[in-house]
């Protein structure tokens, strides 16, 4: 399949797509890794809601590759966006669709229904309560979410200590923890009571210690495979270390003689297929995880590179060549996020890692998109 793609001088170049890759979806999830995908909303283009068909249909997705589905995370655009009310019901229809597909579900509980402003610690306690209420009545696992509220808040470490060591004993299973680096969201620049992120990893592990037994896990996206591996060393055993690192994820998720880390990932969205595949490679011991994983690098890298908090245009834009849904609009117009040479190297990237199923369909929505930019 050929197509013309601008250069960043808006040069006109021919460009002549690749076969896709094959991925047979597998019997079941992988064995020897946890593994979700931090999953997107599909927005209603005639309305200020979700296109809920579609949406629910790109976790059955997912599932379908044996992926966990973590939702309600900033891919589904909290914080950007995605009021509580839509939120809550996500959550609910997710989790009745997982008990359906028997695929595994976390959710992610913040304080976001709070107005913009400041809060107490007793407001953001509570506010957290009612969403941990709503996840675990729908019968999902809670992401404790990281709190902008509780960021603009806390005076130092002993304040998250203290809001967080009231919600964890309430738990009717354990949890997993957030921290979110201010790459993906500047409002929490000095999470955990320090800009320090010695300090901010030494706060973290005390509460994981106190409350070992409460926590299933922590996501930490910090984009720093080096410092995400020294701190997977200090956990205590059965706490595991779920990478967010959409930069290094293959050599994280492999780990070493001394652990490894599970997955929850918003690179996992786009990537499904290949990401299912090589999970099982590794349950296998076959040399074919590198080799299926090393394609998808560079695209995740394009895809969440500064601003990274504007990656979720890229994964939608994404969903749509793929053929996933049937339009490229967004929440908030974010659709509009990323620039034309940044979505046209996504385009190459993606065709590059075999990821684009159709590539007749891909093609013909590049060139629509391109010529509404005033760019074919």
């Amino acid at each position: 399949m050929k197509i013309e793609l601008p250069e960043p001088d808006g040069t006109l170049v021919p460009y002549t797509m690749g076969e896709p890759r094959a991925y047979p979806r597998p019997s079941g999830p992988p064995s020897s890794r946890v593994a979700y995908a931090a999953a997107h909303v599909v927005a209603d283009p005639f309305g200020d809601s979700l296109d809920w068909d579609a949406t629910l249909a790109f976790r059955r997705h997912l599932w379908s590759y044996g992926l966990g589905v973590a939702e309600a995370m900033d891919t589904a655009q909290r914080g950007m966006g995605l009021d509580w009310a839509t939120t809550r019901e996500l959550i609910v229809r997710s989790s009745e669709e997982a008990l359906s597909a028997g695929g595994r579900i976390v959710c992610g509980a913040g304080t976001d229904q709070l107005p913009p402003g400041p809060a107490t610690l007793e407001q953001i306690t509570a506010a957290y309560e009612e969403q941990l209420g709503v996840i675990e009545g729908a019968g999902a696992v809670p992401v404790l979410m990281a709190s902008r509220h509780l960021a603009a808040a806390a005076r130092g470490p002993e304040d998250y200590a203290a809001v967080y060591g009231r919600l964890l004993p309430q738990l009717r299973n354990p949890a997993v923890l957030h921290w979110l680096g201010p790459m993906f969201d500047p409002a929490l620049e000095g999470y955990w009571g320090s800009s320090d992120l010695d300090a901010a990893a030494d706060a973290v592990l005390a509460l994981i210690r106190e409350h070992a037994a409460s926590v299933d896990g922590v996501k930490i996206s910090l984009l720093d495979a080096g410092r995400e591996i020294a701190f997977r060393r200090r956990l205590p055993a059965g706490v595991r270390l779920y990478t967010g690192d959409d930069f290094n994820y293959p050599e994280l998720i492999k780990g070493d003689a001394e652990g490894h880390s599970d997955a929850l990932l918003g690179i996992f969205d786009p990537i499904a297929p290949a990401a299912a595949a090589a999970l099982h490679a590794l349950d296998r011991g076959s040399d074919e995880y590198e080799e299926i994983f090393a394609p998808t690098l560079p695209l995740a890298r394009h895809l969440f590179e500064t601003p990274t908090f504007y990656y979720k245009t890229g994964v939608v834009f994404l969903a749509w060549l793929a053929g996933h849904q049937r339009h490229f609009r967004m929440v908030g117009g974010l659709e509009s996020a990323r620039s034309v040479p940044h979505l046209t190297r996504l385009f190459r990237l993606a065709d590059a890692a075999g990821l684009l199923p159709d590539p007749d369909l891909a093609a013909t929505r590049m060139r629509a998109w391109l010529t509404v930019q005033g760019a074919a």
